[in-house]
């Protein structure tokens, strides 16, 4: 007795893979009009950093921004420049303080040191001439730095600050240095009793540090708002025509 032939049309179980079961050795799953449908790239060997991967452009794009250009540099150099001209500049601020600040005159009685003018104002003069050269220094350092570099941009004011500071400070120390002994006691023992000697420099307001820095950085500020470079206005688009009829 033989079996019923089985028909061409229909399949035996065991020639397709179970669910969960990967597929015979050379005959593919699913849909073959599909090259991969599983979701595997074509060509899996390839990684996400290779450049004919689409992010790699935007990464390597990226990387390029995140340094700084060759402008950016330069004008980092020429800030940096301006801030040690400025604050070497400090020196002759100091000279020309001390050479224009109010003497304190101080008298000893032999047991105490008194003000020779207690109605002077001889101290607080040292204050507004330091301020007044302050500002003037800076006036002119940022006219100077606007003519030499005009189409400088925010390193430049950065540099014009930090160097009045530096520069101020420097024309301080140097005015104190220079200047009468801050010893007091000693300067009026080696004077003499009732022998006027000068008292020693002193800059009572230190707001008067800023001075240089603020008159810099408005200069400088005006300036570029009157004299500085232009952009290009847009070009407007042309008015359309009428139509002929």
């Amino acid at each position: 007795m033989t079996a019923p032939l089985t028909p061409h049309d229909q399949h035996s179980p065991h020639d397709e893979p179970g669910e969960g079961r990967p597929p015979s050795h050379g005959q593919p799953s699913g849909d073959s009009g599909a090259p991969y449908p599983s979701g595997y790239p074509e060509h899996p060997g390839h990684a996400s950093g290779h450049p004919e991967h689409p992010g790699y452009a935007e990464h390597a794009e990226l990387s390029e921004h995140s340094e700084p250009g060759p402008e950016l540099r330069a004008e980092l150099v020429r800030a940096s420049l301006v801030a040690i001209a400025v604050a070497v500049s400090g020196v002759l601020l100091g000279l020309l303080w001390l050479w224009l600040a109010p003497k304190v005159p101080l008298v000893s009685d032999g047991s105490a040191v008194y003000l020779k003018n207690s109605e002077g104002e001889d101290a607080v003069g040292a204050d507004g001439v330091f301020t007044l050269l302050g500002l003037a220094f800076g006036a002119v350092s940022a006219i100077i730095v606007f003519l030499l570099f005009r189409h400088g941009g925010i390193a430049l004011v950065v540099g014009l600050a930090i160097g009045g500071v530096l520069a101020s400070v420097i024309a301080w120390r140097l005015g104190v240095w220079l200047g009468p002994t801050s010893d007091v006691v000693a300067h009026a023992k080696a004077a003499g009793k009732g022998v006027t000697f000068d008292g020693p420099l002193k800059l009572g307001a230190k707001g008067a540090l800023l001075a240089w820095s603020v008159a810099a950085m408005v200069i400088h500020l005006v300036l570029t708002g009157l004299f500085g470079p232009r952009d290009p206005e847009p070009a407007l688009p042309p008015a359309p025509q009428p139509e002929a009829h």
